[in-house]
C-alpha cells in the first residue's frame, strides 16, 4: 500500500496540482493586498470612504451601529462592502488568469509553428539526390 501511495505522489499530475494549490494561495494573498491595500483605498478616496469593507445596509430597526461587526450582533445587515471587495479581488484574479493562459497558449502556438526537423534518413536521402545530380 505504501509503494501505490508513492507512485501516486511521485505522478508529474499530482506534483504539477500540489505546485498549482501552494502557488495559488500565495497568489490569492498578493491579490488581496492589492486589493485591500492599493485598490479598495483608492475608490474609497474618491468616494469619500476609506474602508469598503465596513460598509453595510441594516435590515432591522434595531441596528444603530456603525462598525459592521457591531452591527450583526444587533441585528440582520446587508454587508455589501464586504462582498464588493470579494468581487473586485474575484476579478483581478479571473483577469490574472486569463492573461497566464493566454500567454501559455500563445507560447504553445509558437512551439506547434516550429517545422519538426526531417528525420535523418530523408536528410540523407537529400544529400544521396543532391551527390547525383552535381554527378
Amino acid at each position: 500500500m505504501l509503494e501505490e501511495f508513492k507512485k501516486f505522489v511521485m505522478r508529474g499530475n499530482v506534483v504539477d496540482l500540489a505546485v498549482a494549490v501552494v502557488i495559488g494561495a500565495a497568489f490569492g494573498v498578493i491579490v488581496n493586498s492589492l486589493v485591500a491595500d492599493i485598490i479598495m483605498p483608492s475608490i474609497g478616496a474618491i468616494f469619500g470612504k476609506v474602508d469598503f469593507s465596513n460598509l453595510f445596509t441594516p435590515l432591522s430597526d434595531g441596528v444603530t451601529a456603525s462598525a459592521l461587526d457591531e452591527a450583526r450582533k444587533q441585528g440582520a445587515v446587508l454587508a455589501w462592502g464586504k462582498f464588493l471587495t470579494h468581487v473586485v479581488n474575484f476579478l483581478i484574479i479571473a483577469f490574472a488568469i486569463f492573461l497566464m493562459v493566454k500567454a501559455v497558449n500563445r507560447f504553445q502556438k509558437k512551439e506547434e509553428e516550429k517545422p519538426a526537423a526531417p528525420p535523418k534518413q530523408e536528410v540523407l536521402l537529400e544529400e544521396i539526390r543532391d551527390l547525383l545530380k552535381n554527378k
